[in-house]
């Protein structure tokens, strides 16, 4: 059952230092439902004074929070889970009325998000250092693992839970404070987690979100300060290309998660059920909004035209509609813009050779909805071999042998995920190893695990989020010291 969360306390104001507050412009910013294309709320507008007071809660807590002990700072994080847990529908259907998502995608990105923080919660307490003797035996090496400082996170609008907690849960593990810029488009979920990681006891200033639509004046004034240490980001890969050339200015660290690519690669003697299935999930999931989205389809002669036809009944078989209808399966775009540029996409396909079996048209309706959408016969000329789709349209590719597959995979600037199916686990594996990715479903349609490092190649980004120990060590620095006891 649903449960209706309260837009009001999600829209109260910036949250800088523990306090709720109006921006100092006085300005607000429209969040819109894109099922309906309806004003559910209004949020602050943040100034560049706003980003500077936000800068000094975020310094002035440094200290105590990166000097408390780990296990408090574990038992907070691990509160946020469960908090997060506890209130995880209403959590889902905010996100599914700012987004648009279908409520069960809604329902697993929060369950996502939340294991960010258990994940973190026992990393916390792990973070150990080095000691060793030096070649020469003249001095004992000792390396200590320190918070980097205050963090610039910048978060996307199509995961607006699990791409704060990614960066946030581990930043606050290793001891730094952070400041959040959701995407204006989706900032009611920024807020909602504030108001919980403020009630599981994050002391103020740890953590300020700050919304605008001004993103890149605020951020070269955030990045300016000095106090400022890391940049975390996930976006489009020009944006991120702008924001590294900002922090290289100031030669802050950076972590970037970017755009994606992905080819999903099936050969012939792959279980078709089994590929299918992969393929539902990782084109559909999101209604593709997602960078890790199965972007080109490309599937070996001899069950290629089987794997079409099963494609096409499932794709017909969902149900869509507003994103927090429990029925709904496949939900609207973010804004119009965005099912503008799908539009593009398919009619340029079209245009050079492509065939639609099922969907290609927007519909007569109110919100931003576009259909599933299977292309065949698609060339790698088209605009969306190259560009990311990020929305629910399938166009398969038709190969022929092993090294071909590979080579047209990485005909690509983009290296996020890939997608391989196959019965042959020798095959399965050699591919993965010659495919330029860095992350790798084999007979999976799902590979986000906060136990496991994410992040790309390529264009795709810098860095990784999540794993073992690569996700938290984003956010932290290692000192050597040298010592003759």
């Amino acid at each position: 059952m649903t449960q209706t969360p309260d837009l009001e306390a999600a829209s109260r104001g910036l949250y800088i230092g523990g306090q709720w507050l109006p921006a100092s412009g006085g300005a607000t910013i429209n969040v819109v439902d894109p099922s309906t294309e309806a004003v559910l709320a209004t949020v602050p507008d943040a100034t560049l004074a706003d980003a500077s007071a936000a800068v000094e809660a975020a310094a002035k807590a440094a200290s105590g929070w990166r000097n408390m002990a780990p296990r408090k700072r574990s038992e907070i994080l691990r509160r946020c889970f469960e908090l997060m847990t506890e209130r995880s529908e209403i959590l889902a259907t905010l996100i599914s009325l700012e987004n648009g998502k279908a409520l069960r995608d809604a329902r697993g990105e929060v369950a996502y998000a939340a294991e960010f923080f258990r994940w973190n919660a026992e990393e916390a307490v792990r973070i150990t250092g080095e000691f060793g003797i030096a070649p020469a035996g003249a001095n004992r090496i000792v390396v200590d693992y320190q918070p980097i400082g205050i963090c610039l996170m910048i978060t996307p609008w199509n995961f607006p839970a699990a791409m704060a907690t990614r960066k946030i849960a581990p930043a606050l593990a290793a001891g730094c404070t952070v400041i959040l810029k959701p995407a204006s488009e989706t900032p009611l979920t920024a807020y909602s987690l504030a108001a919980i990681y403020e009630e599981a006891g994050v002391p103020p200033g740890v953590v300020n979100v700050l919304t605008t639509t001004a993103p890149g004046p605020l951020t070269s004034a955030i990045l300016a300060d000095p106090r400022v240490r890391k940049l975390s980001f996930t976006g489009s890969t020009g944006v991120g290309r702008a924001l590294l050339a900002e922090a290289a200015r100031h030669v802050i660290s950076c972590a970037m998660e970017l755009g994606g690519n992905a080819p999903f690669i099936v050969f012939d003697d792959a279980d078709l059920d089994a590929a299918l299935d992969g393929a539902m999930i990782a084109k559909m999931r999101n209604a593709g909004e997602a960078c890790t989205a199965a972007n080109r389809l490309y599937v070996q002669s001899g069950i290629h035209d089987a794997f079409v036809t099963g494609l096409v009944q499932r794709m017909e078989a969902l149900q869509v509609g507003p994103g927090a209808e429990t029925e709904t399966e496949c939900g609207p775009m973010i804004t119009r813009k965005a099912v503008d540029k799908i539009e593009r996409l398919v009619e340029d396909a079209i245009a050079k050779g492509a065939r639609v079996v099922t969907g290609g048209a927007r519909p007569n309706r109110p919100g931003f909805f576009y259909p599933p959408t299977v292309l065949t016969n698609a060339s790698d000329d088209a605009e969306m071999a190259v560009e990311e789709i990020f929305g629910p349209v399938a166009p398969i590719y038709r190969f022929d042998d092993e090294a071909e597959v590979i080579a047209r995979a990485n005909d690509t600037e983009y290296g996020l995920a890939a997608y391989i199916f196959t019965r042959d686990l020798s095959k399965g594996l050699r591919v993965a190893g010659a495919v330029e990715a860095g992350m790798i479903g084999l007979n999976r349609g799902l590979v986000s695990d906060p136990a496991a490092p994410f992040g790309g190649v390529k264009q795709s980004g810098l860095g990784r989020e999540g794993g073992q120990h690569h996700g938290i060590a984003e956010f932290m620095e290692a000192k050597y010291i040298a010592t003759s006891f």
